[in-house]
Parts: structure tokens; sequence; C-alpha cells
């Protein structure tokens, strides 16, 4: 059954409908006259056992205001794209009135209806809503990556959410199910031996993961294909968006580049279901999109990218007796790189809870992150999300899409003081959202089924503690840098941030002078975004801190240097 765009107009549906006519294809296009009328709409397709994508609207409606109207839609379907395209002759006058509703999250776009044929602009911003909701909400109608598994357990869950991460759709199956016997009879004639889970891509290639890492070098390949007799001009550690922008401009001015990543492309950024802030993206970007457009730019103009491969020590080039600094050496357990100049953009890290009964249950029900692919899991579920910053909230709302209720711990008194407001309005109006200030989680444990059920939360004000269900906990609790791999040689902060600059000690200066803005106290060694001490810890911050390396990078390795 297809999904359903529902159109609303009391009196241009016809209209509306022969504007939607090339998406007929693939969506249902139900119509109504009103806001009632539209949510009996959507009842019906969801009794029908079919999705709502999205709910096209006037500005206008005779039975309700139009964020009324929203408000009745999205409590019968939550996941549903929400858009209001305004006729001509009421766009300007309703603008001010309906703008300050798309700052709550009470719908997404506010667009002026088409009023000619090819109109673009508009279906664009229709076309990027409906591509969002395909890859959050609805199952993939093309699969990239076929898991085959009897269960979901942490490590497929890891999978899955890694193959999301890199915009590759993938599905699981049923080892008895016609694809996954298609699987595993492939495993058999390749190997003999099939240890679940199971995985195919496009190319038909198949294999058992033991670990995510498994996934990532079938599919991407590992650092040893990198011919280690080739130095290239600049690796860089770490795919977030300061390394991302790092490879987009070191390759596109001719630079050989490399790129190695501990997990997914995108980093932490990579993980925010939609990121409404940024620079050039008036209706909000995930994370994954962002993450992929800049890996996909990069990689046209002939950047290597490794996935699933941490570095594990860095070996800093020596002076020899010519007085020529040798190349760096980067080790991985796939490999080692050699590099004149090193860009290290390697991020930061989720802190870890301290909590009896959580960690046996990260992957069932806990969750480091956002965990995108967890959150389609959590439909009508409780669950708590713990963290103050932007990626908490991005992170709840995104989840108040499926579960029943989402709760947020702060230690703080509210939310006001480490949230950008226009998520703090946001999460204001939804009515699936609270917010539980003064509190910590201090134990969780399992249900019936070994996942987690439950945790204890304790108000840090007065010391009382209260035991809650709970089915999914999310924990984005500030960030520890990423670095013990970095020799001693990189000097770091009391709390271990790569120092660059004048940040430098003045007894690492050269010369009486300090390293370059973003150069370390080593040579040809560079630091970019979270894992750089004083950084903004934003993604644009980050973009721009990739992007401003570059020219110190092509300083260090002009000959004149």
């Amino acid at each position: 059954m297809k999904p359903a765009i529902i159109l609303v107009s009391e009196t241009r549906c016809d209209e509306l409908l022969d504007e939607f006519g090339r998406y007929a294809r693939d969506y249902e296009l139900p119509t109504a006259t009103s806001a009632h009328e539209a949510k009996l709409a959507a009842k019906r397709v969801v009794a029908e056992g079919g999705q709502v994508a999205m709910f096209v609207t006037e500005s206008r409606l005779p039975d309700a205001d139009v964020h009324e109207a929203f408000h009745w839609w999205r409590q019968t379907v939550p996941t549903a794209r929400r858009v209001i395209a305004a006729h001509v002759s009421t766009f300007r006058e309703d603008a001010e009135r309906l703008r300050g509703g798309m700052a709550k999250g009470k719908y997404d776009a506010y667009l002026l209806a088409p009023r000619g044929a090819r109109d673009e602009e508009f279906h664009t911003a229709i076309c990027e809503l409906l591509s969002d909701w395909g890859s959050t909400v609805a199952e993939p109608e093309v699969v990239a990556v076929a898991l085959v598994s009897p269960v979901e357990d942490a490590l497929t869950l890891s999978i899955r959410d890694y193959l999301d991460r890199m915009g590759l759709p993938n599905r699981l199956y049923a080892p008895e199910s016609e694809k996954g016997r298609h699987v595993l009879a492939l495993v058999a004639a390749e190997s003999g031996e099939a240890e679940f889970p199971l995985f195919m891509d496009l190319n038909q290639r198949v294999g058992s993961a033991r670990s995510v890492r498994d996934v990532a070098s079938a599919i991407y390949g590992r650092p040893a294909d990198v011919d280690v007799d080739r130095v290239v001009d600049v690796a860089i550690v770490g795919a977030g968006p300061a390394g991302l922008a790092a490879a987009v401009y070191a390759s596109s001015e001719g630079l050989s580049t490399v790129v190695l990543e501990a997990e997914a492309v995108g980093g932490q950024a990579g993980t925010s279901s939609m990121i409404r802030n940024y620079l050039g993206f008036p209706r909000g970007i995930s994370g994954m999109r962002l993450a992929q457009r800049a890996r996909n730019q990069a990689i046209r103009f002939g950047t290597q990218f490794f996935s699933g491969w941490p570095v594990t020590s860095l070996v800093p080039g020596e002076v020899d007796a010519e007085g020529v600094l040798a190349p760096h050496r980067l080790r991985t357990e796939g490999g080692d790189l050699l590099a004149r100049a090193v860009v290290v953009s390697a991020g930061v890290k989720y802190r870890r809870l301290d909590a009896p009964g959580i960690e046996r249950l990260v992957g069932l029900g806990v969750h480091y992150g956002s965990a995108m692919t967890a959150a389609r899991e959590m439909e009508g579920a409780d669950v708590v999300v713990v963290g103050g910053g932007n990626s908490a909230g991005q992170a709840a709302i995104h989840l108040a899409r499926f579960a029943r209720t989402v709760t947020i711990l702060v230690r703080r008194a509210s939310l006001a003081e480490t949230m950008s407001s226009y998520l703090v309005g946001e999460i204001a109006y939804n009515p699936r959202i609270s917010v539980l200030a003064c509190s910590e989680v201090v134990e969780g444990g399992p249900g019936e089924d070994g996942r987690l059920g439950w945790v204890t939360v304790r108000n840090t004000a007065d010391g009382t503690q209260e035991r809650r269900e709970c089915r999914g906990l999310f924990l984005l609790i500030g960030a520890a840098p990423h670095c013990d791999w970095l020799p001693d040689e990189v000097v770091r902060d009391e709390r271990g941030f790569v120092l660059t600059g004048r940040d430098v000690p003045q007894d690492r200066w050269r010369d009486g002078l300090p390293p370059e803005s973003l150069e370390t106290t080593v040579h040809g060694v560079f630091a970019a975004g979270d894992i750089r001490a004083g950084s903004m810890k934003r993604v644009a911050s980050a973009s721009g801190e990739g992007a401003s390396v570059v020219p110190l990078v092509h300083a260090w390795l002009d000959p004149s240097h």
C-alpha cells in the first residue's frame, strides 16, 4: 500500500491535486475540505495498514485555526510531515501570524503555493521533507544492505545504526524469509559456515558480521588498501564536520587526501535527527544528510574514505641528517598510512553513565547518542533522554514522533542555560515531551524480555528516588575528547583537549613564536573541531575550522616553508 499525502483545502482541492499529480505513482493523494475531514482521512489510512507521509494544507481552514489542525493531525499521525501551502492571496497576510509556529515545531514548512507549471522551488521543499520522512520513518523500498538474524540484538542494532548514518537503506530479515534463505545459501556456497548476523550488499557480497567493522570493511575497504609506499599530502583523522570540511577543501585544491573515521561518517553531528540552525538550510537538515553530502563532495574531488577504522597511534616523523622531516605514520588495525601532514579532527565521545545495570544494557534499550535506528523501535514506549544540550533536544523531538512519552532529565534547574532557545520552545510545545529538572539516572534494569525495562531517577535537590518504566534510555551527557591515541609530543590541556596556537605553553613555542592558530606542538600536525581546546562545539564552527586549517596545511607543505 502506497503512503499517503493528504491535501487539505476548503475550495482548492482540485488545484492541489493537480499540482501534486507528479507524486501519484508513489503516493496516494486523498483530499479533504476541512481539518476534521483530514483527520478522518488519516485515521482511515492508518486503519487500513497504510502510512501518512505528509499533510499539505492551505493557511486557512473552515473549522479550525491551522495550528489547531496540525495539533489534531499530529495526535493522529505523529510521524507525518506538516506543510502549509498558502495561496498567493493570503501568503503575506498570514505569514507573520503563522511562521512563529514553525519555530516551535508545530509544522515543518511555510510555502507559497505554486502559481504555474514547474515550480521546482516548491517541489524541492516537498521532496526534501518526503526524503526525510522516508529515511527516518518508512521501511526502505530499495535495500542497499540486507541483514539476516533471528533476533535484533545489540550487534545487529549497532550495524543498522552505522548503515543508517552512512545513508545506506537497510532492512533486517528473518532466516526463514525468502531473502533470509537466499543470503544463507550464498554464505553457505562461499564459506560453508553462517554465523548471525549475516549481511548482503547490492553487489551480492555476503558475509558474517562479528562487528560493525566487518560490514564497513566489506563495503568501503580498509586502510591497507592504501599503498604505504605512497605518501599522501594530508591524512584527516575523524569525519565529523571539521574533518569533512578539511577533506573537501584540501582535495579540491589538489592535495592527495585520505580520511580515517573510527565509526560512521558525520561523527556526533551525524546522529542529529534535524539541525535547524545550520546556515543555508531554512527547513533544517539531518546530520546524516549533511555528512553524506559533504562526503560525496569530497569523493568527487578525490578524497579516499575509510570508515570503521580507529587510528591506534600516531608516530611523528623524525628529522633526518639533512634536516628533512619524514612523513608521519598513522597506525590502524587494518594497516598503516604515511602522510606529510595530519589533521586531527577525531571529535569527542559522549561520557559513559556510571550507574548500576546500565552498561550491560547498551544496545538493548540503552544508547549513547540519539541512535536513529533505535528511535523507530520506541513506538508506543516511554523513553528517557539524559542531557541538556542541543543534541539531547534534537533527539527528544525526533523520539517524540514514535514514543508515547519522552522525558528529558537534566541536572540543572532548566534547559535554558544549555540549549538553543528554538529547541526549548519546540520542546515546550510538544505534548509528548516533559522536562524533569534537577534529576539524574542512578540505576537501570531489564524487563522480562532482557531489554531495558526500568530506571531509577534521583532528585538531586532532595535526594528522593523514583523507579519508572522505561524502554529506551538515550544518553547525551557531555563530551570527552577522543585522543588517547595521540603521542605525548602533542600537548593537551588538563581535560585532554588538544592545544593549538597561542594556547600552547610558551615553553613549547618555536624560536619564541607560537604555532599557527590550528597547529599543534608537533610539526605538520594540526587540530580542528571539537577535539581542539577552546573550540565552540558547534557544527558550523567545526566546519569553519576544517576549512580554515587547509591554508595552514598548504603553507606547511610548501617546499619554501
